[in-house]
């Protein structure tokens, strides 16, 4: 347990990410692949909720990878009522973009440590703006709508192209939820969120 800073010495914002980041990780990696089955399970039950993604004709989703709130039911129960499902996918020179989910057999590690990608045509950045609803991965929220990414501000950037009205849901663990007040530390470039969704229930923010 590392000891906490003096008063004489705040902790800047991108250290006090990493140390977050670090104490997520480390956690999550204690979740049997069972586990994260059920729990995927029930994080679509809870977003397939949301009056937005009841209405919604395009919904951007994250493709999952080990250990995160899993996302592919959500994508496959999505795609089954005819809503299109955008993909993140990295073009050439790490270019952001999107692409429609097809299938699961189709979506695929494209390179080692990637998110599972769609292999059809790459969407530009711009192409998000046809999302309805927006479903953004998160390893902390508060209550206030800050979100803790993954660090490299790959959402953070791509929601400038979202349109205004839709709204962004984080899903996260129970336990990464923080309600007690706390705040995680927010810099200039990260965008709030509208709701965060985990396993045992929705929660809107003041985003």
């Amino acid at each position: 347990m590392t000891s906490q800073p003096s008063h004489s010495h705040v902790e800047a914002p991108e250290d006090a990410k990493a140390h977050l980041r670090a104490s997520v990780r480390k956690a999550r990696l204690h979740r049997s692949v069972r586990r994260n089955e059920e729990l995927a399970l029930q994080l679509r039950d809870q977003v397939l909720q949301l009056p937005s993604i009841q209405a919604a004709s395009c919904v951007s989703v994250y493709a999952s990878r080990p250990h995160e709130p899993g996302t592919l039911p959500l994508i496959e129960a999505l795609h089954e009522r005819d809503i299109t499902v955008l993909v993140p996918c990295l073009g050439d020179g790490l270019q952001r973009g999107w692409g429609v989910y097809v299938s699961s057999d189709d979506l695929v590690e494209r390179a080692p440590g990637r998110p599972p990608e769609p292999s059809g045509t790459f969407l530009p950045s711009e192409a998000l703006a046809q999302a309805d609803v927006v479903v953004v991965p998160a390893l902390a929220v508060d209550q206030y709508g800050t979100r803790l990414g993954q660090g490299g501000g790959w959402y953070d950037r791509a929601l400038a192209q979202a349109r205004p009205e839709a709204p962004v849901v984080a899903l996260t663990f129970t336990s990464e939820f923080h309600v007690d007040g706390t705040h995680l530390p927010r810099e200039s470039h990260d965008r709030p969120v509208n709701a965060v969704i985990t396993p045992q229930g929705i929660t809107s923010l003041p985003a």
